[in-house]
């Protein structure tokens, strides 16, 4: 009993080694995002200001932000908040992104985005069940100015219509 324990606390030490020496998932465009943020812009055609926060999480596997409006609802919570997560898959060249927010529209049955680099900015499609309508979100870097832009469009039946205009600032 005693050398089955041994074995099997063995293979555990040797297995947790071997996965803490896998290289981390490395995406210097995702580094730039990582820290603390103010968005700033026209959201459905509001000017809105919220704060963000990004870090690596989970051994580097996943950058998550947290996005939350300096606005307030009637409870004195924030008008909007998002958790996202984006994933990048090096052998595909391809990320993912996963956007939870406050709006109730979805839920854990929205759709994972598929992502596409492109210089410095990730272009996410994220489709509706029927396919012929979604989100088209844009994430562009500025090495000039260590800013963010992001530009969100619906899309209806092959027409797009602007949603968000926004900018992000380090703070």
């Amino acid at each position: 009993m005693k050398r089955n324990l041994a074995i099997l606390a063995l293979l555990f030490l040797s297995s947790f080694s071997a996965s803490a020496q896998e290289p981390t998932r490395n995406d210097p465009l995702l580094d730039r995002l990582a820290g603390s943020w103010i968005l700033q812009g026209t959201i459905a055609g509001h000017q809105t200001t919220h704060d963000i926060e990004s870090e690596w999480v989970l051994n580097h596997e996943y950058l998550r932000l947290h996005e939350t409006s300096r606005e307030k609802n009637a409870k004195g919570q924030p008008a909007y908040e998002a958790i996202i997560l984006i994933e990048w898959n090096e052998p595909s060249s391809e990320y993912k992104c996963l956007w939870l927010d406050s709006t109730g529209g979805g839920g854990l049955s929205a759709p994972i985005a598929q992502g596409k680099r492109g210089n410095d900015e990730i272009t996410f499609f994220f489709r509706d069940k029927d396919k012929d309508s979604g989100v088209d979100t844009t994430f562009a870097y500025s090495k000039g100015t260590d800013t963010w832009s992001w530009l969100i469009d619906n899309e209806d039946g092959g027409k797009r219509t602007s949603f968000a205009r926004v900018k992000l600032t380090r703070k």
